[in-house]
């Protein structure tokens, strides 16, 4: 092992309990041990995936978040004895890892539940609420400290929890805690006074508008939480850890507003620094044994769910400042980067480091670092492709599809994560020749998929490197993860024995003889726009492959390719402006709303401009001319215009007998569709 991750390996104590090492798998919605948009139950599917990531030396786990009143049907987690049973059994196995294991029980989600335009239809029409709340009780499941509006729907706002009720949660808290206990659970978190969840909803003054003695006064705006710990404490023993899932500041400006990394001249309206030094002592004194700390909200989401814009470390500065307020251990969660998280424990600045998405791309990535093979790990690019895929625009509800929110903690890169039955590597009895032209993400990963299954890959690539396409998606400087998923790829191709024939192009599928099935992963082609002028410009991919550009740069498409090109353009100090014929930024499903809202409120933070509702009528030699949604015309100068509307598939052939298309070939999509087609055909030859 380097020994620069050596302090990572060092054991440490939460109460009485000792962890081994100071990593933390994070808690990841859709890895509950009792299931996740369904009625509770022991999930053997999420069992497994914990018992992997266990075996391969991580510290603690923290299992996905399971709320103390199902999400369907409303029955409270405790009285269903059966699952707890099934639990013990399951603790016995996992203490044999070595790993220690917390569950993490929620109150709920609040305001931030992610509703869906059903979900809307079922609030704002009481008679078709009534019909549907055996099943969704959206009345219980979006209530909050007070009637505050929805994160993901305009025009929806969440109603006050009764003192009863809060009372009811408090008490089903412990009575769950202690059956965790009882089944050789090693400890609990409680979730949240973090993210803007309705606990955290009950601590900040923007969201708690209440009078009674959960509202008002520091004191009462965190007695919920408060009240949990000594609950749990009362009926568990004091020696029972109790762990808070933590978020530090806020990083929120209002109502479905956050502020941006640089963004410094804000007022907080959620917790600043100066309140979570005062609370964090609070919350210890209250019983509570480890703080598990990010920064933000739902309405500034990109701080807990970072994406592949976000700094490293994002959260770190803030974690090390509030751990000096504390005598209990604090971790440290937020895109962290393994040398940066040890020599903030080895220094004694944080006691451990959260991980989450990582262990979802690759479980054995911990075991790899102690051996040594630091190369071997496949790196997450916080895509949020497959985890996280609630999505909004301007109005839409949350736009991601049912299968999505119903079975989260998915891996785009990694199909096989929390889907073993359905993606499983199966050996092949009749081993084939098989061709694969194109050597592309969708290629590389069709490749491993056949070798490892026992056939013969051959990739055919016309370029003198593998990539594809995405090695232009690489090329942003804060897309370093991307470049090293490249690398990646090409040395797992290397490692098997796969036959590459670089610097060779195939034009049609008929030229290759001696192969018993052939693999079109071609990628697409951008598509151009029919307006005068259109030579004048460049294509997106043009502009990734180093075409330099002047200083004030017109984008035509606002969709994630345009506006990430746009951020690109602002690191490099130039001066970009979009035009966008949708009524907002990024108006498409499947880019999580933590990307998307980045993106929009950065372009926003650095003013600059966007024109929505616009549509482009011609490219002139300073600029261009548009058509705004009044229909009227007008001009936008620029030194350089570059096309970023999209793209169509190129693939040589059409899908035939012995000849399949996968990746962008097949239907122009993201990471998870190409990765997860190339399984879908490649499991079937």
């Amino acid at each position: 092992m380097n020994q620069t991750y050596a302090s990572l390996f060092t054991p440490w104590k939460i109460g009485t309990v000792e962890i081994k090492n100071r990593i933390v798998m994070c808690s990841m919605g859709g890895t509950s041990i009792f299931g996740w948009m369904e009625p509770n139950h022991f999930d053997k599917e999420a069992a497994n995936f914990l018992l992997e990531r266990a075996r391969n030396n991580v510290g603690l786990i923290l299992p996905g978040i399971a709320p103390i009143r199902d999400t369907m049907g409303g029955m409270w987690l405790y009285q269903n004895k059966a699952k707890f049973r099934q639990l013990k059994e399951f603790m016995d196995e996992f203490h044999k890892t070595g790993a220690k294991l917390f569950i993490q029980l929620t109150a709920g989600m609040g305001r931030s539940m992610a509703v869906n335009d059903l979900m809307v239809k079922m609030i704002k029409n009481k008679a078709f609420g009534l019909i549907g709340k055996p099943i969704f009780n959206m009345d219980y499941l979006c209530a909050s400290a007070s009637a505050t509006p929805n994160r993901w729907a305009d025009d929806v706002y969440s109603r006050p929890f009764t003192v009863d009720e809060i009372h009811e949660i408090v008490e089903a808290f412990a009575k769950t805690a202690l059956l965790c206990k009882e089944a050789g659970v090693d400890g609990v978190e409680v979730h949240a006074v973090h993210e803007g969840y309705t606990l955290d909803q009950f601590t900040m003054k923007y969201t708690n508008q209440r009078t009674d003695e959960y509202g008002g006064s520091f004191e009462n705006r965190y007695r919920f939480p408060a009240e949990i710990v000594k609950a749990i404490k009362a009926r568990c023993g004091s020696e029972y850890p109790v762990s808070l899932r933590y978020s530090v500041v806020s990083k929120t400006k209002g109502f479905r507003m956050g502020a941006v990394p640089g963004e410094d001249d804000f007022t907080e309206v959620g917790r600043d620094m100066e309140e979570s030094e005062r609370a964090a002592k609070f919350l210890e004194d209250a019983g509570y044994d480890m703080l598990n700390c990010d920064n933000g909200t739902y309405d500034s989401w990109y701080w807990a769910h970072p994406p592949a814009y976000m700094p490293e470390n994002c959260n770190l500065e803030s974690v090390k400042h509030i751990k000096k307020f504390v005598s209990i251990p604090v971790v440290c969660a937020g895109k962290m980067t393994m040398d940066e998280g040890a020599k903030a424990v080895e220094a004694g600045e944080i006691d451990g480091v959260g991980v989450a998405r990582q262990f979802l791309v690759d479980p054995e990535w911990v075991t790899k670092l102690i051996d040594g093979r630091e190369e071997d790990i496949r790196p997450c690019i916080r895509c949020h492709n497959a985890c996280f895929t609630m999505a909004r625009y301007e109005g839409t509800a949350n736009i991601q599809d049912l299968g999505d929110a119903i079975h989260m903690a998915r891996c785009a890169l990694n199909p096989t994560t929390m889907q073993t039955k359905k993606y499983r590597i199966v050996k092949t009895e009749k081993p084939k020749r098989i061709a694969i032209i194109g050597g592309g993400i969708g290629g590389m990963e069709s490749a491993l998929v056949l070798a490892e299954r026992g056939h013969q890959p051959t990739i055919f690539e016309k370029s003198d490197r593998l990539g594809g396409v995405f090695i232009l998606a690489a090329a942003p400087s804060y897309k370093e993860s991307d470049r090293q998923l490249i690398e990646w790829y090409r040395r797992k191709v290397a490692q098997a024995g796969i036959p590459v024939k670089l610097n060779t192009e195939v034009k049609c599928p008929d030229e290759l003889t001696g192969f018993d099935e052939i693999i079109i992963a071609t990628g697409s082609s951008p598509r151009r726009l029919p307006v005068p002028g259109i030579e004048r410009a460049m294509e997106a991919t043009e502009y990734l492959a180093g075409r330099e550009v002047g200083e004030n740069v017109i984008v035509i498409g606002g969709g994630l390719t345009g506006c990430e090109i746009a951020y690109d353009l602002i690191l490099k100090g130039k001066k970009p402006q979009i035009v966008e014929m949708k009524n907002d930024l990024i108006a498409v499903k499947g880019v999580c709303l933590a990307n998307s809202s980045f993106l929009r409120e950065m372009l926003a933070f650095k003013k600059t401009p966007v024109y929505l509702n616009t549509s482009l009528v011609s490219i002139n030699e300073d600029g261009v001319t548009v058509r705004g949604q009044d229909g009227n015309t007008f001009d936008l100068k620029g030194d350089s215009v570059i096309v970023s509307v999209g793209y169509k598939p190129a693939p040589l052939s059409e899908k035939r007998a012995h000849v399949h298309l996968v990746g962008d070939a097949n239907a122009v999509g993201n990471l998870r569709t190409v990765i997860w087609r190339a399984w879908d055909v490649c499991m079937k030859l």
